[in-house]
């Protein structure tokens, strides 16, 4: 350094100071760059963790996937406005107001029995067990439902004995003793072409087949599903997918009339000649019981789906007009349920998640 000039002194100063200056530069940008970037992180982070209406799905009682995050929006909306519309396609906004509570109880059994009944319905295999008292009452313990496509006539001898040796295993294992299991036909699949050899294949494996007529059915199912307290002011509808049965009581006497199921427009006839004949049938309830119907099958299953309250037994349905068809066998079933709406001018459909007439049938038996 002796050696060099003042002014190649000064030349290396500042060159020393530069080369600082620009390394201290270097670093805060650095230092910048890296607090912008955790700054972002964090954003997206946040961000991730809303909820999504594609993860978190959760099983339904029906085996089908719900949205955790969708299952509480409706549940909320549901808790504020029991009227409203539905997350689900299937319906659209609600134009009747809030739904009407139904704060009911039905009375449980004491001690009892397990009973079985399996049943072929037009659209199935159903299997339920349930637990009778001496009075009658009962509750419902389990229920299975498949599919025999009994009316699409693709059901073959190995697929009934197979699937009823499966329901029948189920039921002894859930500890039904083997002669209180009853096998039912319902009047639907009785218009079915396949369903002798149903009957035939079910008599091969040594059980007792008993099938009932549409009267039947409707008395049997207004057993199962009308309570005793609302014998005077209720009536009960139960759509099939082969047939409609319309019931109510007369004191100790209970009417059942037949009328058209929902897989009517198969046989190609018109909704509206569908709706005046279920209108006309639907009349035939005395105005003393039309403050409430009870009512059961696929169809109302499906619309009471839309806006069932937790796991409640009772669910009240929304008007006819309150709901959108999300395919033919829903648009006929809507045309039924809004036939027997406007013939009784009944502004409270009630669901019940447990009955059956098949239930209805067990409770009949001594």
């Amino acid at each position: 350094m002796q050696r060099l000039t003042t002014a190649g002194r000064l030349l290396i100063t500042a060159l020393i100071i530069g080369l600082i200056y620009l390394g201290l530069k270097y670093v805060a940008g650095i230092d910048l760059i890296q607090k912008f970037r955790a700054g972002n992180k964090t954003e997206q982070t946040t961000s991730s963790n809303l909820p999504s209406n594609e993860d978190h799905t959760a099983p339904n009682a029906d085996g089908s996937a719900t949205s955790e995050a969708t299952s509480e929006a409706t549940a909320t909306s549901d808790e504020a406005s029991s009227g409203g519309a539905s997350s689900g396609a299937s319906s659209e906004a609600s134009t009747g107001g809030a739904r009407p509570a139904f704060n009911f109880q039905a009375a449980e059994p004491v001690g009892g029995k397990l009973k079985g009944v399996v049943e072929l319905g037009a659209s199935g295999f159903n299997s339920f067990i349930v637990r009778v008292d001496d009075q009658k009452r009962w509750k419902l313990e389990k229920a299975d439902f498949g599919n025999s496509l009994v009316l699409e006539n693709m059901a073959s001898d190995l697929d009934i004995r197979e699937g009823l040796k499966q329901y029948i295993a189920n039921m002894l294992n859930f500890g039904v003793n083997g002669r209180e299991i009853q096998f039912v036909v319902s009047s639907g699949a009785l218009k079915a072409e396949t369903t002798q050899k149903i009957i035939k294949n079910l008599k091969a494996l040594n059980y007792v087949v008993n099938t009932v007529t549409p009267e039947q059915e409707g008395r049997l199912g207004l057993r199962s599903v009308l309570p005793p307290e609302f014998d005077d002011n209720a009536f009960v509808v139960d759509i099939g997918s082969g047939n409609t049965k319309i019931s109510w009581k007369n004191g100790s006497d209970v009417s059942a009339v037949e009328t058209f199921g929902a897989k009517y427009f198969q046989n190609g006839d018109d909704d509206s000649k569908v709706y005046d004949e279920v209108k006309s049938k639907a009349k035939g309830v005395p105005s003393s019981h039309r403050k409430t119907c009870f009512i059961i099958g696929g169809i109302p299953f499906e619309l009471a789906k839309q806006v069932r309250n937790g796991k409640e037994r009772y669910t009240v349905l929304k008007m006819p007009a309150d709901y959108k068809s999300e395919n033919a066998k829903q648009k006929a079933g809507l045309n039924i349920y809004k036939a027997v709406a406007d013939a009784t001018g009944c502004q409270q459909f009630v669901f019940d998640w447990d009955a059956n007439f098949t239930i209805g049938y067990l409770l009949s038996l001594k």
